[in-house]
């Protein structure tokens, strides 16, 4: 009787949030929550993690306050002070590269952790690794320079989340490993491109992936391309297409 009811108790619980996924994980399954861009929520063992909080408070209205925020880097899409200034960060936990924590302004937390490339910090049960993102050539001039920012491979469960942050096809995505779900960029000029992504994807494999942040300034990419690529250079991975822009 129990699971009969649990598909409602969802539909209450997120009423703002049609896609809301469940992964399997220890403890308890991942919530995964889409909500704009590169702006995604993950639930987990009673924790809440926000990534990369953009879009209006109001976006979040339906969520429990977060125990932790990941910012990537300072871009005004990724460190949104707007946004930020209005949500509940009392009890919340930052982790961030230092580009990032150095211009935070009045906007506060809890505690503030300084996280480089490299680097992996444990909060709340919950392991934080930040690995590269950037654009490449790697030049003296790019919009994202190596080491300026951060993606994460986030471990809750036994599972390993990788957020690709603002990145192009760099190697060291090629080299992940054992990745169970994505978040990979697509948005020319800014990151990559559908067929790069693609390619990248097939490479290392996650188990899921989700396309997201994939505005560029001609428009949005064709996520729709990128599944199919995907699904003809492999059968490893399941990409799942979710809905970031209301406004698409």
């Amino acid at each position: 009787m129990k699971n009969i009811f649990l598909p409602l108790l969802l539909l209450f619980a997120f009423p703002l949030f049609a896609q809301v996924d469940q992964i399997p994980a220890e403890k308890s399954d991942i919530t995964v929550t889409p909500i704009f861009h590169g702006t995604v929520v993950f639930q987990w063992d009673g924790k809440t993690v926000y990534v990369d909080p953009y879009g209006g408070a109001e976006r979040f209205s339906e969520l429990p306050v977060p125990d932790l925020v990941l910012i990537t880097h300072k871009h005004g899409d990724h460190l949104n002070k707007s946004t930020l200034q209005k949500l509940d960060l009392s009890k919340a936990e930052l982790i961030a590269p230092q580009s990032v924590v150095e211009d935070l302004g009045n906007v506060t937390f809890n505690k503030v952790w300084t996280l480089n490339n490299g680097e992996t910090k444990e909060l709340k049960g919950i392991s934080v690794e930040a690995v590269p993102m950037y654009n490449l050539p790697a030049d003296d001039n790019p919009r994202h320079p190596k080491g300026w920012g951060n993606g994460y491979v986030i471990t809750m469960g036994g599972k390993r989340v990788y957020i690709s942050g603002d990145t192009e096809d760099i190697p060291e995505m090629r080299q992940l490993k054992d990745i169970d779900v994505a978040f990979v960029c697509m948005n020319l000029p800014y990151t990559m491109d559908v067929e790069h992504a693609a390619s990248a994807v097939i490479d290392f494999k996650p188990a899921i992936m989700y396309p997201f942040h994939f505005r560029g300034s001609g428009g949005f990419s064709d996520v729709e391309q990128f599944k199919k690529l995907v699904n003809e250079g492999t059968d490893a991975v399941e990409v799942r297409l979710r809905d970031w822009y209301s406004e698409k």
